[in-house]
């Protein structure tokens, strides 16, 4: 039988990373090796993040997106160094172009899967997004992604929703940064043809609510999905890394770690 996959948990002290600790403490194929969380910070069982690196096979991290590509870095930097470096697992969302580029930049060292969304259900609804912006053509269909989360959530559009506009994109054939749509304020005039609309809602508890509109003039369709609860995404993210453990060195996307990318 194979040895469990070493898991260190970036932000243990947050809500994700005490999720995550809750479905890898339930699970044989994984062990939990580490936790850490913040410099400085204080709780039972915290280590450093290079005493972390150094213990895991994998690290999960869904923290903020500075601190994910500074670990990227200092996982790429251990890769050079010494014998061992884990892959990394980045939850994060919000990132910069330049935070995505040094997270390209390090996945030439270490493995590193990278996704605004760990639930399976949210993958499978990528594929039809995709699959309906293909046979609705941009002249009669309108496309708008609409999503909701709590009010501590700091970016907006989410993460999925992106993920979501690019499926969309990507049906059409188009880029999404050209033909996004992500503020409505005043006299904004009529639609612009082919459009991707983004609509945000922030407030309470909201884990996370996700749909794609397809709008024509006699009728409309919509593809959603719900998250019920955090533990979701925790154990998306577990899967992942019992995954990437022993993959070479690139960067992955949860479409991969289920398959669909083949």
């Amino acid at each position: 039988m194979s040895q469990p996959v070493k898991i260190a948990v970036a932000g243990a002290l947050g809500r994700m990373g005490q999720a995550v600790i809750q479905v890898v403490e339930t699970r044989d194929e994984v062990v939990l090796a580490a936790r850490f969380d913040r410099p400085g910070a204080e709780g039972e069982h915290l280590v450093t993040a290079d005493a972390a690196l150094a213990a895991a096979d994998a690290v999960i991290d869904f923290t903020l997106p500075e601190a994910s590509a500074l670990l990227a870095e200092a996982a790429a930097a251990r890769a050079v160094h010494h014998a061992h470096a884990p892959a990394l697992i980045i939850g994060s969302t919000g990132f910069s172009p330049e935070q995505l580029a040094r997270i390209e930049a390090a996945a030439t060292k270490v493995a590193i899967v990278r996704s605004g969304n760990y639930s399976l259900g949210v993958n499978m609804l990528m594929g039809l997004v995709r699959q309906a912006a293909a046979a609705l053509p941009a002249e009669d269909w309108d496309i708008e992604v609409y999503e909701a989360h709590h009010k501590r959530k700091v970016d907006a559009p989410s993460g999925t929703a992106l993920m979501l506009g690019e499926a969309a994109a990507q049906g059409r054939g188009v880029d999404l940064e050209a033909v996004a749509d992500r503020a409505r304020d005043g006299v904004t005039g009529p639609r612009v043809e082919g459009n991707i609309g983004f609509s945000v809602v922030r407030g309470g508890g909201i884990i996370g609510e996700h749909s794609v509109i397809f709008a024509g003039e006699s009728e409309s369709l919509t593809l959603s999905h719900s998250a019920i609860d955090r533990g979701l995404f925790a154990r998306g993210a577990v899967k992942a890394a019992a995954w990437v453990k022993g993959k070479p060195p690139g960067l992955y996307d949860m479409q991969d770690v289920l398959g669909f990318s083949r």
